[in-house]
């Protein structure tokens, strides 16, 4: 892998790099003031990045042992399709293995057909254990779900 264009590095991106990777993948688009605020709460971060640019990235919050959410999975439309999701999320799983503990949660919100790649690194669907995932974005309009 000596002639590898891609580069994957531990950290989080800058708030302008972040909210651009996520709308050039087709995620919802962060306040610079909450992607400012979130980025260095970051418990691990990886950003992929092709001769020097970021294409992609991957995060994991949560409050370091009970509880861990990945998030942020994503990779520029112009370099899908060739395993680097896969790359992040194993860099990512890694980091959890080496340094979470046993008992400890971990979860995700699965995108579409994102949810095959999850499953490949042990991910299950909570419906099957009569659990549902469930959110609730703050400023949304009260009563919307009601």
């Amino acid at each position: 892998m000596d002639n590898d264009p891609y580069e994957l590095c531990v950290g989080v991106p800058s708030v302008d790099v972040f909210r651009r990777l996520r709308t050039d993948a087709g995620l919802s688009d962060k306040d610079p003031e909450a992607a400012a605020r979130a980025l260095p709460n970051t418990w691990h971060g990886v950003v992929l990045h092709h001769e020097g640019e970021p294409v992609g990235m991957g995060r994991i919050i949560g409050d370091g042992g009970t509880a861990f959410q990945i998030v942020d999975i994503c990779v520029h439309p112009a370099h899908q399709g060739k395993g680097l999701g896969k790359r992040i999320m194993a860099a990512l799983t890694e980091e959890l293995e080496r340094r979470a503990p046993a008992t400890a949660y971990v979860s995700l919100i699965a995108d579409g057909p994102a949810r095959h790649l999850y499953e490949k690194f042990g991910f299950a669907d909570t419906a099957t254990h009569d659990s549902i995932g469930m959110y609730r974005v703050m400023g949304g309009t009260p009563g919307l779900f009601e």
